[in-house]
């Protein structure tokens, strides 16, 4: 190595141990209140030490970090937003986000987390936002969320969830918005959104869901939006909808397999006249089925798809309304005919 080589490295490597901070912690850029620290970008493979105290926004995207270890953000009382997306993160240690009590937001999105750890909320009592989209999760257990009772924001979209425990959401009484599109959630079991009652917007877009129970969506008596986009509902009843009792709900049901059929078409029908309710994409509904109508959108088939249907009913009126009478006319003549006995 040249002379000047050596220089330049020894006096930065005596300059670093003069200091007493740490390579990893060079790397992060403070703003002079100290109160935030960028370390974006940085090729960081593990949560820097030495993190001021005073610190309340830390920012680790787009860095190596595979995994996050026990105690990596002890001392840190006063961090209120930590943001960890576009990493490789696997795993998150026992205890590992235990330390933040008073911690606000926390952004893990675009990681590779698969399983949720089951103490994953453990202390995050003052949470409020919490994003986990493009991961690779596959369910949600009754317990990675339990002391999440502050949330109000939660975003599990882009994943892979197939299923989610009756009592996952039970300790998020304060949400208000849950994303879950684009997934593969086929259900929802009755019971899943009990304690929503402050829920506004609730996205299930892009899923595969075929069936909505009638009761799963009694409890939110706040909901403003409702998304059921891209499933693959091939029709619905009305008393799934009629249930909630809300102010005003806009529901987002296009690009689904619909079965245009007399029913589906009252349904439709019923939804539009109830004011609270507000068929947003009702001209985007498109049928698949039957095959004479695939192609054509739900609206440009009112006045149709219950002519077939009306004029069945009408015949088999008329033909009840005939046996009734010939068999009265009968009866009558044969009264008539019946000789008189002395």
């Amino acid at each position: 190595m040249p002379a000047s080589g050596c220089v330049v490295l020894c006096v930065t490597l005596l300059l670093t141990s003069a200091s007493g901070m740490e390579p990893d912690r060079d790397l992060c850029l403070r703003s002079e209140s100290l109160d935030l620290a960028d370390c974006r970008f940085r090729g960081l493979v593990r949560v820097p030490p030495g993190v001021p105290h005073g610190v309340q926004l830390l920012d680790l995207s787009g860095n190596r970090l595979t995994d996050v270890r026990s105690g990596s953000f002890v001392g840190l009382w006063s961090l209120r937003t930590l943001l960890m997306s576009n990493n490789s993160i696997r795993t998150l240690q026992p205890r590992s986000l235990s330390s933040l009590q008073f911690l606000e937001t926390l952004d893990l999105s675009f990681n590779q987390l698969d399983p949720l750890p089951r103490d994953f909320s453990r202390s995050l009592t003052s949470l409020q936002e919490l994003r986990l989209d493009h991961n690779l999760l596959r369910r949600l257990d009754s317990a990675s969320l339990l002391d999440l009772e502050n949330l109000r924001k939660l975003d599990l979209s882009h994943n892979r969830i197939r299923t989610v425990d009756v009592g996952a959401f039970d300790a998020l009484s304060k949400l208000i918005l849950l994303s879950l599109e684009g997934n593969r959630l086929s259900a929802f079991p009755d019971g899943l959104f009990k304690r929503q009652r402050s829920l506004e917007v609730l996205l299930l877009n892009h899923n595969y869901i075929s069936v909505i129970g009638t009761e799963v969506l009694a409890p939110l008596r706040s909901l403003t939006l409702l998304g059921l986009q891209g499933n693959r509902l091939q029709t619905v009843r009305f008393k799934t909808f009629q249930i909630l009792q809300t102010t005003t709900t806009s529901l987002l049901m296009s690009s689904n397999p619909w079965t245009c059929d007399c029913e589906l078409q009252r349904v439709f029908d019923k939804i539009r006249r109830v004011r609270r309710l507000r068929a947003y994409d009702y001209s985007d509904i498109v049928c698949q089925a039957p095959e004479q109508h695939a192609g054509r959108s739900l609206a440009s088939l009112e006045g149709q798809l219950c002519v077939a249907e009306t004029a069945s009913l009408l015949v088999i009126t008329v033909t009840v309304m005939l046996t009734v009478i010939g068999a009265l006319v009968k009866a009558e003549n044969n009264r008539k005919n019946k000789p008189v006995t002395a």
